[in-house]
């Protein structure tokens, strides 16, 4: 079994996440080998960080203390249980979406190996894909989903805790059957909503030519993720079928309860259905320690070079931290509307600097 600071580690799959987790290994020091059945991608990682690109799984994992499996999801179960042969000290984990699946066909491919094996989900990432798009600074911070099973060796628990909160991460226990519920709802059911809106308003804009003339920024938050790919969402919603579908049954009673209170005027409990979900997005700071209390401002900026970097210039010299940050263009151009969250201990001092360069700035929240 490996030590407690591993040195070496494997990717097997060398994407967007992939990548970026090799990215984050070598900025700590790790010494970083990969392969990809894509010799493509491959060439193009190696590119773009100094890992090591080997000609087959066998040869990238032989010498690694860690190995991450960062395929699509079909394909872990069988790529983990050839990577706990090809490497038999290493600890094993993977980033796939689904957790529930891989952890049963790993216990059933492998064996006693699977011991090594901890399922694992950095909750990071992001419309675009391939290593093109990697940084290490998608590691930042992230919470990191472990799900170990009871039979899981505890060395190897607390080797992948530690270099996972070495390479930027936050590690997180879970049960399997418990983190693809979860997810159904704050990761799945958010891309299939934004492919289901996107979808409508391309249909729409068959019979109304200017319908997406009118796409304000709300529109286009919304539908971000519906520029995700394809092939890799249809493979996860399809992995996580029966807690998806729940997902879905229940977001559509949500809706069907707003229609109703619309049709029938109940603008009273609209308005507390609102305001109920705004308290609830305002508690999703960007860090733990400000969850209790964050304000959101609203800024106007001018759509031009060095007009961001103003505001967050002013922001630091008078040391208010930005929590969050929202840029939503204008559709007739010429200006933004900048979202800053601060923590509410900071609002008045974040005002007063705004309004003393110009921008003219309103609390939200």
């Amino acid at each position: 079994m490996t030590s407690i600071a591993p040195d070496r580690v494997a990717v097997v799959g060398t994407g967007l996440i992939g990548t970026s987790i090799a990215m984050a290994s070598v900025r700590v020091g790790c010494r970083v080998s990969g392969w990809d059945a894509n010799a493509g991608s491959l060439s193009l990682a190696v590119e773009r960080t100094s890992l090591r690109g080997d000609a087959s799984l066998e040869d990238a994992v032989a010498d690694a203390d860690i190995v991450v499996v960062c395929t699509p999801v079909p394909a872990i179960p069988e790529m983990v249980e050839r990577t706990l042969r090809a490497a038999p000290g290493a600890v094993v984990t993977d980033a796939g979406s689904i957790k529930d699946h891989v952890v049963r066909e790993v216990a059933t491919l492998a064996g006693a190996a699977a011991a090594r094996f901890i399922g694992g989900h950095p909750m990071g990432g992001s419309e675009r894909s391939g290593p093109e798009h990697a940084a290490a600074s998608l590691v930042d911070d992230i919470v990191w989903v472990l799900t170990p099973e009871e039979a899981a060796d505890g060395e190897a628990i607390a080797t992948l805790e530690g270099w996972i909160e070495r390479i930027g991460g936050r590690p997180v226990r879970m049960s399997p059957a418990r983190h693809d519920r979860l997810v159904a709802f704050v990761s799945h059911l958010p891309q299939v909503a934004s492919t289901a809106l996107m979808g409508l308003a391309a249909t729409e804009e068959a019979g109304e030519p200017d319908i997406l003339l009118l796409a304000a920024g709300g529109f286009r938050d919304l539908t971000r993720l519906a520029s995700s790919n394809p092939a890799l969402w249809s493979q996860i919603l399809l992995s996580n079928r029966e807690a998806i579908a729940e997902a879905i049954d229940l977001y559509s009673a949500r809706l069907a309860d707003l229609r109703a209170m619309v049709i029938e005027g109940r603008g009273r409990e609209l308005e507390t259905t609102f305001d109920d979900a705004k308290r609830a997005r305002l508690r999703l700071a960007a860090k733990p320690q400000v969850r209790a209390g964050v304000a959101v401002l609203q800024v106007q900026a001018p759509d031009r070079p060095g007009a961001l970097a103003e505001l967050t210039s002013a922001m630091a010299e008078r040391s208010v931290n930005i929590e969050d940050l929202q840029i939503v263009h204008s559709p007739e151009g010429g200006r933004g509307t900048v979202h800053l969250t601060v923590a509410a201990t900071s609002a008045d001092e974040a005002l007063r600097v705004l309004a003393s360069r110009s921008f003219d700035p309103i609390r939200l929240a």
